[in-house]
Parts: C-alpha cells; sequence; structure tokens
C-alpha cells in the first residue's frame, strides 16, 4: 500500500478535518492510483490514518478513518454503508416521507458519496475519487441491503471534473419510469430522478417546507426560484390567498404545474411567472406589488471562498429587493445553500439589506437542514443549507 507523509505539524489539523490539501504533504511513497487508499502518516512517523487518494484534485486525499485496525475492504464499505442507512430508522418513523438521505458523504464517513432513497429508488452521487474506486461495490452493496427496483446515479456535478472524473449519469439496475412520485407530509411531488437538480429533489428542505405552512394564514405569498414547487405547493395547501411563483427554468415550472395538478390544487389562485428573479423583483417594486411572506431560495451563490464577495452582493440585492416588496408585518423566509456562506455571514448580509431598506427586521426563526444531512463538527463544509424567518416592519 502507498502512504503519504505530512509537512510538520499538520497532523492535528488532519485530525480536525477530513482533508488533506496537496500543500500539506511532504512526500508520497509508491505510486496510488486515483481512488486507491493510502496509509497516512505523520512527519515523525506516527500512524495518522487511512485515506483516499486522488491525484488531480487539490484536496489530494480525504481521510476514511484514524484507526490503524479499520483497513478499508469491502467488509469495512459495508459496515459503513449499514451504519449509515441504520442511523436514518428513527428519523424515518419521524417523518412523513417516502424519500430521504441515505448516506452524506463525509458525515456519513464515506467521502464524496452521496445516496438518495426515492420511494423504492435510489439515487448515487459518486462525487470523489474515492467513491468512484469503490462504485461497483457500493451498487451491490445497496442493491443487497434495500432491495430497490432501480439504482440510479447522478454523478454530473461539475465538480467531479476536479477529481478528474468524467460528469455522467446511468441506470445501473432495475427499471424507471421518466419520473416518479413521492409524498412528504400530505403532498405529493413529481421528480425527474434523471434530469431534475442534484438527485431530482431539494431533500434538505423537507423541514423548512413544513416549517413554513404555520405563516401562510390567507396570506399572499411570493415563492421565488420556486423551481418545482416545494414552498409554493405548502403555501398553497396551507390556504394562502394567492401563490406566485418565479423561475428562470420553464422546465421546472412545467413540473411544478404537475404538481399542482395532482394535489388538486387548480382551483387555488396561483400565478406562475418564467423570469430571472432579480429582475422580476425589480418589475414587482416599480410596480408596487406587494406580499405577506416572501420565499428566497436561490441557487449556490458562492461555490467557492473566492466567489463570496460576488455572492454577498447578489444575497443583500435579492434580501432588499424583497423587504421593499413586504406589506409591513410580513414575513421574509431566506435561505443560502452556499457552504462558503456561514450563518453569520447571511446574517451580516441581511443586515447591510435591512439598513438599505428603511424596514425593521427582526429574526423569528433559525433553519437549517435536516437529520438526514447531518452536520459532521470537525467539517464545517457540511453545514452548507441556512435560513432565517425574518418579520419585516
Amino acid at each position: 500500500m502507498a502512504d503519504i507523509i505530512l509537512k510538520p505539524g499538520l497532523e492535528k489539523a488532519i485530525g480536525l478535518h477530513p482533508w488533506i490539501f496537496s500543500g500539506a504533504i511532504r512526500e508520497i511513497n509508491g505510486n496510488p492510483e486515483s481512488g486507491e487508499t493510502v496509509d497516512v502518516y505523520a512527519d515523525n512517523g506516527e500512524f495518522v490514518g487511512y485515506a483516499a487518494f486522488s491525484p488531480e484534485s487539490q484536496i489530494r486525499a480525504r481521510m476514511w478513518n484514524y484507526d490503524h485496525g479499520q483497513v478499508i475492504t469491502e467488509d469495512y464499505i459495508r459496515y459503513i454503508l449499514q451504519v449509515s442507512i441504520s442511523s436514518r430508522q428513527n428519523y424515518v418513523k419521524r417523518i412523513n416521507s417516502n424519500a430521504i438521505r441515505l448516506v452524506y458523504g463525509e458525515s456519513d464517513n464515506f467521502p464524496g458519496l452521496i445516496i438518495d432513497h426515492y420511494d423504492d429508488v435510489l439515487v448515487l452521487q459518486v462525487l470523489s475519487a474515492g467513491a468512484n474506486y469503490w462504485k461497483k461495490t457500493i451498487i451491490e452493496i445497496i442493491g443487497d441491503l434495500l432491495h430497490p427496483r432501480a439504482i440510479i446515479e447522478r454523478s454530473d456535478a461539475e465538480v467531479v471534473k476536479k477529481e478528474g472524473l468524467l460528469p455522467g449519469t446511468a441506470i445501473h439496475s432495475g427499471t424507471l419510469d421518466k419520473t416518479i412520485i413521492i409524498e412528504e407530509n400530505g403532498i405529493k411531488y413529481e421528480v425527474d430522478l434523471m434530469q431534475g437538480h442534484k438527485t431530482g429533489f431539494y431533500l434538505d428542505q423537507r423541514e423548512n417546507r413544513l416549517k413554513i405552512r404555520s405563516y401562510i394564514n390567507r396570506n399572499e405569498v411570493l415563492d421565488a426560484y420556486s423551481y418545482t414547487g416545494g414552498f409554493t405547493l405548502n403555501a398553497l395547501s396551507s390556504g394562502a390567498s394567492r401563490v406566485t411563483s418565479i423561475d428562470s427554468s420553464e422546465y421546472a415550472l412545467n413540473i411544478l404545474k404537475k404538481n399542482i395538478e395532482i394535489n388538486n390544487f387548480e382551483k387555488n389562485s396561483h400565478e406562475i411567472i418564467q423570469a430571472d428573479v432579480p429582475v422580476q423583483l425589480r418589475k414587482f417594486r416599480d410596480a408596487a406589488r406587494q406580499f405577506d411572506v416572501i420565499i428566497l431560495d436561490p441557487p449556490k451563490f458562492a461555490p467557492t471562498r473566492s466567489s463570496l464577495p460576488k455572492a454577498m452582493k447578489a444575497y443583500k440585492d435579492i434580501n432588499l429587493l424583497a423587504m421593499k416588496l413586504l406589506r409591513p408585518g410580513g414575513y421574509l423566509v431566506t435561505f443560502s445553500c452556499s457552504g462558503a456562506v456561514s450563518l453569520e455571514t447571511l446574517r451580516e448580509v441581511i443586515g447591510y439589506a435591512q439598513a438599505d431598506s428603511g424596514k425593521t427586521v427582526k429574526i423569528v426563526e433559525v433553519l437549517g437542514q435536516p437529520e438526514d444531512h447531518p452536520i459532521l463538527i470537525t467539517f464545517p463544509e457540511s453545514e452548507y443549507l441556512k435560513g432565517y424567518i425574518l418579520r419585516v416592519e
């Protein structure tokens, strides 16, 4: 087995974060292939742990574990998958949904692997060299453990190129219709597992979709960046007097229309607008349009730390516009899914928007990601979804 030697003193940092960047490595002994397991040693020769090697990424290795007795074998892969799936059993009993995340990368001790369960179909994302190295084994094991109707791969994210992998999708076993219907808190959603964002749906907003229901109360709601209607459908089901949904994707809005039909919400007052959200918000401002509840769930504005300054301007812009569109005492539900944007940074940006709006803004609730997207205390990147419910006066 090949090994890597860390630069002096960096073994403590590796113990606090599972990624080893290329600049932290003193030398590499052997010629490990992409995804192969390597032994990690401190500069003084002390064993640190096992990691998956990635020769083309700046994240040169991702830690599997720190236990000399836990060698990475097929049995070990089965063990960590079983543990991850079992850890969701109590949570599954507490949620009213047939769609859940079963494996969440480093937080579940499997670097770069995502597995989502949609009814009787499994969707995996293989986002690291290590996960790709074990992909065949992963597919065999989850098929054996869960007996799904189909296993789909959605490794089409741009991030896989940084690992030297080719983005792609595949059906590894079983058969699949073009779309699947899932249920969540009494609402049905049509999900396109082959073409939808991420693995097809935003499972991470499950609890937040439910939470906004108590703020609807016959109010007029604006769902910006609506995608296929997660928040829209919850607002309609909660008796909103009117819901306006904005998204730039015609494809997503067509699915939203289908979701309204299958839930029999056609009788509700609803408006769909295909547009760039900031542009449309300005049109609403100029037309003196107002709402009681506005939901902002934008895409990832800051995929990297270098893009943070530009992202902060974008977050400030949409939040400022939303504040101006709210009636006095209205609620702004605002999110960031950018890992580089902390909860404190988002709060700071909202503060800048509040200062320019002339409004008084109060935090009512702090929002985050659900239990099936666990946050690893030594891996801040695992805490990516954050948000606030704000009262704007």
